[in-house]
């Protein structure tokens, strides 16, 4: 990789070991490693002078100038692609199916790392389940979703074409071994949100087969993808850190200046697809852009590689960003008891940025009795993922907390918590690790509190004085919304209600965690990089979490799978696009 420190084009951050190792524990994103530390340009994230109307932002500086003599090699081809993560595999793999002479650099020493699975509408596997998806219906609710804020052409390439590149990944996965699993239980009620809202049957996964060769059954797609690329006589090329595109005298992205170990390379390129992520590791563009996000945020669990420098050497090539920020946020930020949401202290003073914790904790999306450091429940339980963090950015120390008895297997059953929220019942319930096997390493950890009593259990959340009485009361109040089967307070379903009566019991401090950034550049219908006017950036592309026009605010948490969906079929449908063929 390229020398950071010396140029400082990137928004580097620290790699470390997540908490969640535990089998199923790890969450829904795809990522290489779960980082802490976000160092924000050498300086510390914090709130500042906002710039005059016209300026050019903090966060985005200026693109470097590089003199030609800096240049030490030079590399022609025909497509770039900018990130080896799910969209630029998904890129390099559709593109040697199409004969097309491609590059795909990435700064990082390996692809990135993803999960199989994905959604897709109206697949094959949908269909045999009995289930449709309404595609006009599942539109309009994104629509209304993000606030009229996205372009509704462009997701309709997604639910258009997101079955034929369902297709054609199912057709490599089974090559290497892999059956395709639809997720039947899409579609059921109303998603546990406290009113009707629309729960589209599209999630499908692989497993590899018991005739899956040793070396892939462990492997994931992006992995495949490579192996499948280099049987085909293509490799991806490792530490090529980004710093800046090169565009011609009529404004066309003309290919890319490469920053690594040798020097500079510059790649020249007919056309570029910037599939590099968001900007979830860089504490600037975050607090700038969303600085909701440190009010609420207690842990991470982002690729480090995601410091926004393809959106930013895009837009110093005149690209226009989503208007609108929009991050993936889960509700499983567990953190110890007396922690509070936000970049550490002593991060900021260090001018690298932290949160206090890294990884997910997958029970916390689970609708059991939340409430603020007060003692005071504050909002309906059922909605979780970003709902909760949201929520919660208002409150004492922007943390809550989440407490549950010794029904814990007998309830998370009845909950039927859908997408990967699911993974607690799987885990506990399906595979048969138990409540004790599945909670030991978090309660040795000191981050889950379990107690004999709830006078203990309290204690242990560190809530004293009139905060404890408050805590005790609210539970009481709970037990009594449960005994009636109607949530008077809050108006959550009757069947996400759970007692707290049965020993021992259990609670935990929760913030969101942090998993990537989805307001990126936006496109049109064919992917195609627009500039500040709206009008199209001849040679530019744009997949996956650089990519933007789809989501607005956050994510709706209701649509699993869909984030990696549109990534895989948005690279697809831009090569097919450059190839000149329809999708």
């Amino acid at each position: 990789m390229g020398d950071l420190s010396r140029r400082s084009f990137l928004t580097g951050a620290a790699a470390l070991a997540g908490m969640a190792a535990t089998a199923g524990l790890a969450g829904c994103a795809p990522q290489q490693a779960s980082g802490e530390a976000a160092a924000a340009d050498g300086a510390a994230a914090s709130s500042s002078v906002e710039p005059a109307i016209g300026e050019t932002p903090a966060w985005l500086g200026q693109a470097p100038d590089i003199a030609a003599s800096d240049i030490v090699n030079t590399m022609d081809t025909e497509l770039l692609i900018v990130g080896a993560g799910n969209a630029g595999m998904a890129a390099a793999a559709y593109a040697t199916d199409l004969g097309i002479d491609f590059i795909v650099a990435e700064k990082a020493g390996a692809v990135g790392a993803t999960r199989n699975w994905y959604g897709a509408v109206n697949v094959p596997e949908c269909t045999e389940a009995g289930k449709e998806v309404d595609t006009v219906k599942l539109n309009n609710v994104l629509r209304q979703a993000f606030g009229g804020k996205n372009d509704m052409r462009v997701v309709k390439t997604w639910l258009d074409e997101s079955a034929d590149m369902h297709a054609w990944v199912k057709q490599i996965m089974s090559n290497y071994g892999y059956d395709v699993n639809f997720d039947a239980d899409q579609g059921l009620g109303h998603g546990g949100v406290g009113v009707d809202m629309y729960v589209p049957p599209i999630q499908v996964n692989y497993t590899a087969r018991e005739d899956c060769p040793e070396e892939y059954a462990k492997l994931k797609r992006n992995e495949l993808f490579e192996d499948y690329i280099g049987k085909q006589g293509h490799e991806v090329t490792y530490g090529f850190d980004l710093a800046k595109l090169l565009t011609d005298d009529s404004g066309a992205v003309t290919g890319a200046i490469f920053d690594t170990k040798s020097g500079f390379v510059q790649v020249n390129a007919k056309n570029t697809i910037m599939t590099t992520g968001g900007y979830a590791a860089n504490a600037v563009m975050l607090d700038a852009l969303n600085p909701i996000l440190s009010k609420c945020l207690t842990a991470s669990d982002w690729t480090p590689g995601n410091t926004g420098m393809g959106i930013k050497a895009a837009m110093w090539a005149g690209a226009m960003k989503d208007p609108q920020s929009a991050a993936f946020v889960f509700d499983r930020g567990a953190v110890e008891p007396g922690t509070k949401a936000g970049w550490t202290k002593e991060s900021l003073e260090s001018g690298q940025p932290m949160l206090p914790s890294t990884g997910q904790f997958n029970p916390g999306s689970q609708p059991f009795l939340k409430m603020n450091l007060h003692g005071e429940r504050f909002f309906n339980e059922s909605a979780n993922y970003d709902w909760a963090p949201h929520a919660a950015a208002s409150q004492p120390g922007g943390v809550y907390l989440e407490v549950w008895d010794g029904n814990f297997a007998e309830d998370i059953e009845r909950f039927h918590s859908l997408g990967c929220a699911s993974l607690t019942r799987v885990m506990v319930n399906t595979v048969g690790m138990g409540t004790d096997a599945y909670l030991q390493e978090w309660i040795e950890k000191g981050i889950v509190v379990k107690a004999d009593t709830l006078e203990e259990l309290a204690d242990g959340l560190k809530l004293e004085g009139d905060h404890k009485k408050q805590f005790l009361a609210t539970i009481d109040r709970y037990n009594e919304l449960f005994d009636a089967q109607e949530d008077a307070d809050f108006g959550k379903e009757p069947y996400l209600l759970s007692q707290m009566r049965t020993a021992p019991f259990y609670g935990v401090t929760l913030g969101g965690t942090l998993l990537d950034t989805s307001d990126g550049l936006r496109i049109n219908a064919d992917m195609q990089v627009l500039n500040t006017d709206a009008e199209v950036i001849p040679g530019l592309y744009a997949a996956g979490d650089c990519g933007g026009s789809v989501f607005a605010d956050g994510y709706y948490n209701l649509t699993h799978g869909m984030a990696c969906g549109r990534a895989l079929t948005f690279a697809r449908h831009a090569v097919n696009h450059i190839a000149g063929k329809k999708a």
